[in-house]
């Protein structure tokens, strides 16, 4: 009787230890902290910021595609609003304003500005220059590319502004035209099938105070196959053409 209390106790403790779970954490990340706002002489609260005119009316009319509880939905066009307007980047204020606008609290607008990309959070130059280094661009040369436009703009880095103001720098991920790589974007502009020589006409035109023309640089109208078609030769027949009479 003894023995056997004494030995279900013990299977009743090893029950309890082989379910008992050890306390685990994540390991804390450094990082820049971009996600955390400092007030600088350049961007802090108390830099006005509203609308133009023309904007707060293409900004009422993009609120008005959503129900009126949800409003809150048309944070990211008028965040991308806000920054074309504010020459290229979000402000502390460009936000504030947003939030005010669409009647949510700003940190949910932090939030958002804070999670994409496509949002600059310090100025940025005149022509904002995004390269993209992803496989198929890398493939094809694009880390070429980026060197020859670092070097074309006084040995910047990426992430860095050139010193007159003109041109900002940065890789960034695909940006959907892998069969014309190498490419980079300028604005809302996308320059394609590019080789150093013909970046560097491209960014010498900016320099000069033109547009070049958007596209590819080598040629060709689209992503058409660079050796010329391989299909689709001849006209397509159509409906019935093949057909013989006695089943026409």
């Amino acid at each position: 009787m003894f023995t056997a209390g004494i030995v279900g106790r013990r299977l009743a403790h090893n029950r309890v230890t082989q379910t008992r779970r050890s306390i685990s954490r994540s390991i804390p990340r450094l990082s820049e902290a971009i996600f955390n706002h400092r007030d600088t002489p350049y961007n802090n609260p108390k830099i006005p910021f509203e609308f133009s005119a023309e904007n707060l009316k293409r900004a009422k009319e993009i609120i008005s595609r959503y129900p009126p509880q949800y409003k809150k939905a048309a944070v990211i066009p008028l965040l991308d609003l806000g920054q074309r307007q504010n020459k290229g980047w979000t402000s502390i204020s460009v936000m504030n304003y947003v939030a005010k606008v669409l009647e949510m609290p700003p940190m949910r607008v932090y939030e958002v500005a804070t999670f994409y990309t496509m949002f600059n959070r310090e100025p940025i130059g005149e022509h904002f220059v995004q390269v993209c280094t992803t496989t198929p661009c890398m493939l094809r040369g694009s880390t070429e590319i980026l060197n020859t436009v670092c070097e074309h703009l006084g040995n910047i880095k990426p992430g860095e502004t050139t010193k007159d103001g003109k041109f900002t720098v940065i890789e960034v991920e695909c940006q959907g035209a892998c069969s014309n790589a190498p490419m980079f974007a300028v604005g809302d502009d996308f320059y394609e099938d590019l080789t150093p020589e013909s970046t560097k006409k491209v960014l010498d035109a900016f320099s000069e105070g033109q547009k070049p023309k958007p596209g590819p640089q080598s040629g060709r109208h689209t992503s058409e196959n660079s050796a010329g078609l391989t299909a689709l030769t001849e006209k397509p027949y159509g409906p019935g053409q093949h057909c013989t009479e006695e089943f026409r």
